[in-house]
């Protein structure tokens, strides 16, 4: 063999056996001895090759599967362009490719997530990337960049770096304009239990998509169907773990005095009250903490002990909940007798 002599795809065998996408970076090309010349001839028209984002090459004529093209756009917004997926020994696929500052977000993260709501992957057109602030790269082809200061921790359950949920979320919702489609969005993002409202309320307030009022209205009713999730294990943990009977949804005034506040719970006999934190990180949220803060300070000077539990806390550990309750209550003996406050139903 002469150095005149062209070379063939053959020697690439490590970069497509084994069951891996056919999809690999020019420099990785170039690693394995192919030419920038040879990769343009395999490229032609009607060639074996094909290009399908810059300085990335399909290694087959026919068009990519959806796998192929995540990693298509996944290997164009790398911050190492040589970066594809990695060889193992044996040639097993690998269970997290490396691609460093990049990983798959918006509506194909949450397909790839699960999300029933979201379009499959091969109707996609572009597939949203997300990279840092300061690359340098634009939005080409099939690849559609999107830009963050604070790059997430990517989750790899399926075989890609995919942005969480609520991150992809923000991302999906920023370039819709259907308030249906935004709120079936977010309601499945919390019914399929991806993530908590109050999660998906930060991703958006960060983004700053809570001044558009489709965006708005989809987040209200996400948050009173989160709260009513929540009242739900409220009451599922009280009948579960033994607590005695409180009365529900009360609120609370000094007699012939000033309302005093609503209560989600409350045991007279003991003067204990639960309260669900269901606030969501908006731009007010310390106005709301302040508010929180008073309402609570007010009630334990008469005497009242209140406890805010979140309702996270409810869904991962309600026996660890049950637990502070309970001692509360118990603790009300030793206690001095709490003033006498009137109880309203809410």
């Amino acid at each position: 063999m002469t150095h005149n002599t062209p070379l063939s795809p053959r020697p690439l065998h490590d970069l497509t056996g084994g069951g891996r996408p056919r999809v690999t970076t020019t420099a990785r090309l170039r690693s394995h001895g192919v030419s920038t010349a040879e990769t343009n001839e395999q490229c032609r028209a009607g060639g074996p090759w094909q290009q399908l984002l810059p300085g990335v090459v399909l290694l087959h004529p026919g068009p990519p599967t959806s796998e192929e093209r995540l990693h298509a756009v996944l290997m164009y917004a790398a911050r190492e362009r040589g970066t594809g997926v990695p060889a193992q020994p044996g040639g097993s696929r690998p269970h997290a490719p490396a691609y460093p500052e990049a990983m798959i977000t918006g509506l194909a993260a949450l397909t790839l997530h699960g999300f029933s709501s979201t379009p499959p992957l091969p109707s996609l057109d572009t597939i949203d990337v997300l990279v840092p602030r300061p690359r340098r790269l634009r939005s080409t082809g099939c690849a559609r960049i999107v830009r963050t200061p604070v790059m997430p921790d990517p989750e790899h359950d399926t075989g890609v770096p995919v942005a969480p949920v609520a991150r992809a979320l923000a991302d999906a919702v920023a370039e819709l304009a259907d308030a249906g489609t935004v709120r079936l969005l977010l309601t499945e993002a919390v019914r399929g239990g991806h993530c908590d409202p109050a999660a998906v309320v930060r991703e958006l307030n960060q983004a700053r998509l809570l001044s558009r009022p489709h965006v708005v209205d989809a987040v209200d009713s996400l948050l009173t169907e989160g709260r009513a999730r929540a009242e739900d294990r409220l009451y599922r943990m009280v009948r579960e773990y033994g607590l005695p009977d409180p009365v529900w949804n009360v609120d609370l005034r000094l007699p012939g005095g000033p309302y005093l506040g609503g209560l989600d719970a409350y045991w007279p006999d003991q003067a204990v009250a639960v309260e669900l934190d269901t606030r969501a990180p908006r731009q007010d949220d310390d106005a709301l903490w302040s508010e929180y803060a008073r309402k609570r300070e007010h009630l334990e000077r008469l005497g009242i002990t209140v406890v805010y539990i979140t309702p996270r806390k409810l869904r991962d550990c309600p026996e660890q909940q049950a637990t502070v309750l309970r001692t509360a209550l118990m603790a009300s003996a030793d206690r001095e007798p709490a003033a006498y406050v009137g109880v309203l139903p809410r």
